[in-house]
């Protein structure tokens, strides 16, 4: 393949990866498996842009489509066998339960949120971007962005207080 396509683009993924990895594990909901491969998918098309963002934002292009595809991707009523995430209770060092409970209760949350909320409040709140930014990646007015993530933290809230209505 073309030298110039790769320069900078291995390196981008390895500085990148974890945190990409990070934002779409919130965005699926913390489905790991779908999660790497949003990331993987995001990160072809990337590569076949390379050359055109790689002076701009290539995060902000991986971001947008990451919250894009993951919005298809909720769509889809059936991702076949799911693997189970946790593993039997084994004593280990030092308690991180109380941590990793929480966690997990704030990634079941995120996961009853309708996709464009999901997405509004793991950009805005997460990955602590400015609202337009979040808006851009959306795809929608900086109001309408700023609407889905006020929604989703009312919505967290509800459900994190165990409250959860039937309006949201």
């Amino acid at each position: 393949m073309e030298r110039f396509r790769v320069d900078g683009f291995d390196e981008f993924v390895a500085a990148r990866w974890s945190a990409l990895l990070h934002v779409a594990r919130l965005l699926t909901g913390g489905d790991r498996q779908r999660a790497e491969d949003l990331v993987q998918e995001a990160l072809v098309k990337l590569w076949f842009v390379w050359p055109k963002i790689a002076e701009q934002a290539p995060e902000a292009y991986v971001r947008t489509v990451l919250v894009r595809m993951a919005a298809r991707s909720a769509r889809r009523r059936w991702w076949g066998e799911r693997p189970v995430g946790e593993l039997p209770d084994l004593p280990g060092p030092g308690d991180l339960s109380s941590a990793v409970a929480e966690r997990s209760r704030l990634e079941a949350a995120l996961a009853q949120l309708p996709p464009r909320q999901r997405a509004a409040v793991v950009l805005r709140y997460c990955e602590d971007l400015p609202e337009s930014q979040v808006a851009h990646a959306l795809g929608c007015p900086v109001g309408t962005a700023r609407s889905h993530a006020s929604r989703g933290v009312a919505r967290l809230r509800r459900i994190l207080s165990g409250t959860v209505g039937a309006v949201g």
